[in-house]
């Protein structure tokens, strides 16, 4: 491939889960690094909601265990044209919402006063929400007298750290009842109470439990569900300039296929995709394969790399299915030599703007071009990687 790294074979990497510190599958950071070491990875890269407060943590486990850490951080804005017209961006079912991630960013995290205010006032308003679903959801426990309520003392306690997101609310619902009902008819009797019919999903497959706890209760149309204020969604730019101001790279996260092989109407054309992205000043880009055909994903990245965009894979781990932390595309089909290189690539590229940064030079890009060439880069961050931790013959 043409300016693939030095003739070596790509290392494994994961560029993007999430912790305790937003919402994963892992019980702690902890598990997430030993889990990764267990399946030789040798990057990861952790990619939190609006927190960095993993960091220290996470750095000190990928120290342990001898795994590149890259920090990274995703949020989630709102193009309120774009919602006014219907148009989907990378959230099937929100027109107008964008998730945005940050790579590379400064460690120890050091930022703006002003990028700080930004990432505070969302995650204040996001918990506002957060804390009138728990009013709602214990309105209806009342009602359907189910022997137990919510808090979010309760709920930062034991399954949150320092924010509380929609997926907490659904597994405290789920083991709340589990822990005071005496056992699994009347756990099903309670929330078939609350549904008003049978769960589809079983108790033992919790991911799709809670899953259904999700989609009848908090989203929209739900017994408790809560919209939103738009103070919970900074705007594309706000978002990037936190990114730049914390060393980062502003990165577009992309849906891409369906189950069915479609794209949302923002995604769909390749071409007018990276026309768009290059216009708003997005010269990253990253895909969860494990939601991809491995041919259409191919097509796509390998367009958007040649294109001189850094690409990168990862796993997100941001729902309570504990699958591989191994990257693969939809039915755990691996990627294959092409998108091996191409990811690999993508982490090397991010490694060394993140060092790059912490030593006070010039990273990547800038609001609205790239600094400096990609290719550099690449090679740059794969001898840092390789000597780290003295992984050159592997």
């Amino acid at each position: 491939m043409k300016n693939a790294t030095p003739s070596v074979s790509p290392l494994k990497n994961n560029g993007h889960i999430h912790t305790p510190f937003s919402f994963s599958a892992f019980k702690s950071v902890q598990q997430a690094v030993q889990l990764a070491k267990e399946e030789g990875i040798k990057v990861l890269g952790i990619n939190d909601f609006f927190v960095t407060d993993g960091y220290s943590e996470f750095a000190t486990e990928c120290k342990k265990h001898q795994i590149y850490p890259l920090f990274n951080i995703e949020f989630i804005a709102l193009d309120k044209q774009m919602q006014a017209d219907g148009i989907r961006v990378n959230d099937p079912a929100n027109p107008g919402r964008i998730y945005i991630s940050g790579k590379g960013l400064r460690f120890p995290f050091a930022t703006s006063e002003e990028a700080i205010a930004m990432s505070t006032l969302a995650q204040k308003e996001s918990q506002k929400q957060m804390e009138a679903m728990i009013s709602k959801l214990n309105d209806l426990l009342l009602h359907k007298e189910a022997g137990f309520t919510l808090s979010s003392d309760l709920i930062y306690k034991k399954y949150a750290r320092n924010l509380i997101r929609e997926r907490h609310l659904a597994r405290a619902m789920r083991e709340e009842a589990q822990a005071n009902l005496s056992g699994e008819p009347a756990v099903l009797a309670l929330f078939t109470r609350i549904y008003g019919s049978e769960p589809n999903a079983k108790l033992d497959n919790i991911n799709a439990f809670e899953e259904e706890i999700r989609g009848k209760l908090l989203k929209a149309g739900g017994a408790a569900y809560v919209a939103e204020d738009e103070k919970a969604f900074p705007s594309v730019e706000a978002i990037k300039q936190f990114i730049l101001d914390s060393g980062g790279i502003p990165t577009y996260p992309l849906l891409a296929d369906d189950a069915k092989g479609g794209y949302t109407d923002f995604e769909e054309d390749i071409d007018q995709l990276i026309n768009k992205l290059n216009a708003k000043g997005f010269f990253s880009v990253e895909f969860i394969p494990g939601r991809n055909n491995r041919e259409l994903l191919e097509k796509y990245a390998t367009k958007l790399y040649h294109n001189g965009f850094i690409v990168t894979f990862g796993t997100e781990h941001n729902t309570p299915a504990m699958i591989p932390l191994t990257v693969s595309c939809r039915g755990a089909e691996p990627l294959g030599d092409t998108l091996e290189l191409i990811g690999y690539n993508g982490v090397c590229a991010i490694a060394a703007h993140q060092h790059l940064i912490q030593m006070g030079k010039t990273g990547y890009c800038t609001q609205n071009k790239t600094t400096l060439p990609r290719e550099e880069l690449e090679i740059l961050g794969d001898i840092l990687i390789r000597n780290k931790y003295n992984h050159e013959s592997e």
